[in-house]
């Protein structure tokens, strides 16, 4: 759909300068991969403002100009359509463009803080056992059936989504999972989409960097909820004190999941172990290799959605114990000395304390317990000191590190994180900045038996330093320094 008539199809106009009836290239929001013929989106962003290189889309080909301030000079030969809001009208620019992918194929949109990746992985992955063809938009990889992309965002930008979405069509695939961000809700990257449904998880302490209060973080989860057609079905969690919430103005068919109150898809942990949990959901037991309550939740959420998509009881619970953990999602090795790694994306205080909790339900109190923990950079502040104070709480010692510390210094980090330890917690910590030595130091520290966590980073294989990403990966630099222990 390359007329530019049929691509501004929903977007809210204010003006126009020019002729909308011409043939476009393609869509561009970054001036610099603008060509002949192209329509160029000045989106305000947090870092710079697109309006500013709209003379430079123009001189490398620019004809249209979507844009949300109009410049003082207007050129007769170029279109200038002056919109509301550039990032809505991306979200339906790209959408027209591909045709609507997402309504040609069944889109499940999960949101929360935590469990996002984890449940769009496993959904992704279920769906595959069941022998259907299938995408995933998620944190840690875009999947177009087989083939896989690397991702940048959590929630990528209109564009990315919906060539993806596209790209799936044109496979075969039937459904997609996707991780919904608040920054990708907020920045209306999926205004335009069609979803099948949608799932929330929790909501905690985290991007209080980007959304001013808790209320507002809250209120854009909501949202997602709000928009979802009535074709749709909602999964919450209602465990969560925000789980019924989401559910308040929705027209979707409402469905719940709990551990702890009655819901459409209860559970109960029968057993939790390194070995894997065994859960009775609803009336049926069921053995899962994935470990801990957290994942009871995820596991739970994912049987409900199976059954939404027309799945059957017995099938899921089925697919359901074959499903293999995440990379960087309570990820652990066991070393020829019995020393546990376990790696995890805990990056929020509510998701560090779930993992300390999992780890205090399978451990024998015999052995210590090592966390290894840091926080980023240039994000959230108010979440380090509880980081650390949960950290040094929940574990037999604690050592804190750089993360990704991005354009801060890491020992202000660290030094805000320190503010946190309690009195009676500071012999149990210390503070490395060398994230690999502090991991070295752990295994030192460690005894046969003894657990290390490594907290924060996860599936990641680098470390962003002043802006540059340096190879770093955790699982893998643990398992290095195990062996050469053990020599």
């Amino acid at each position: 759909m390359n007329n530019l008539k049929d691509i501004l199809y929903k977007v809210t106009i204010e003006a126009v300068h020019g002729s909308t009836d011409l043939t476009i290239n393609k869509i561009e929001f970054d001036s610099r991969k603008v060509s002949n013929n192209d329509v160029f989106v000045a989106i305000k962003g947090t870092l710079s403002d697109g309006h500013q290189f709209i003379d430079k889309a123009i001189a490398l080909g620019a004809s249209v100009v979507v844009c949300e301030e109009l410049p003082t000079t207007l050129l007769d030969t170029i279109t200038y359509v002056k919109v509301q809001n550039s990032n809505q009208a991306l979200s339906f620019l790209a959408a027209n463009y591909f045709d609507n992918p997402s309504q040609k194929i069944k889109l499940v949109g999960i949101t929360g803080t935590n469990g996002k990746t984890t449940i769009a992985s496993l959904l992704y992955q279920m769906f595959k056992k069941a022998g259907y063809k299938v995408g995933l938009l998620s944190t840690v990889k875009i999947m177009v059936d087989e083939v896989e992309y690397k991702a940048t965002h959590t929630t990528p930008d209109s564009l990315t989504i919906n060539h993806y979405l596209n790209e799936m069509i044109e496979v075969g695939c039937e459904f997609c999972f996707m991780e919904v961000s608040s920054h990708g809700i907020h920045q209306k990257r999926t205004e335009s989409l069609h979803f099948e449904g949608g799932v929330f998880t929790n909501l905690s302490h985290d991007h209080l960097d980007y959304h001013d209060t808790f209320a507002e973080y809250r209120d854009v989860k909501k949202s997602f909820f709000d928009n979802l057609p009535k074709t749709a079905f909602a999964i919450t969690n209602v465990d969560d004190k925000n789980g019924s919430i989401m559910l308040q103005n929705t027209v979707a068919r409402k469905r719940t999941y709990a551990l702890k109150t009655y819901a459409d898809f209860k559970a109960q942990i029968l057993e939790n172990q390194l070995t894997g949990l065994v859960l009775k959901i609803n009336n049926d037991e069921v053995w899962t290799k994935l470990i801990g309550s957290f994942n009871a939740y995820n596991l739970l959420a994912i049987y409900g959605v199976a059954l939404e998509l027309g799945i059957e009881s017995n099938e899921a619970l089925r697919l359901l114990s074959e499903l293999e953990s995440v990379s960087g999602r309570f990820q652990f090795i066991i070393s020829n000395s019995k020393i546990t790694a376990i790696v995890d994306y805990a990056h929020t205080p509510d998701a560090l304390e779930n993992v300390l909790k999992t780890i205090e339900d399978i451990r024998t109190n015999n052995e210590q317990l090592i966390t290894i923990v840091g926080c980023g950079g240039d994000r959230d502040k108010t979440k380090r000191p509880m980081m650390a104070n949960i950290a040094s709480t929940m574990s037999d010692k604690a050592i804190f590190t750089s993360d990704n510390p991005r354009t801060e210094d890491p020992q202000t980090i660290i030094d805000e994180m320190e503010a946190g330890v309690e009195g009676q917690n500071f012999k149990k910590t210390i503070s490395i900045l060398d994230r690999k030595q502090a991991i070295k130091t752990a295994c030192q520290m460690a005894n046969p038996g003894d657990i290390i966590l490594i907290a924060g980073k996860g599936h990641e294989t680098y470390q962003e330093i002043n802006g540059v990403r340096h190879d770093f990966d955790d699982m893998q630099i643990v398992q290095e320094i195990l062996n050469q222990f053990e020599k």
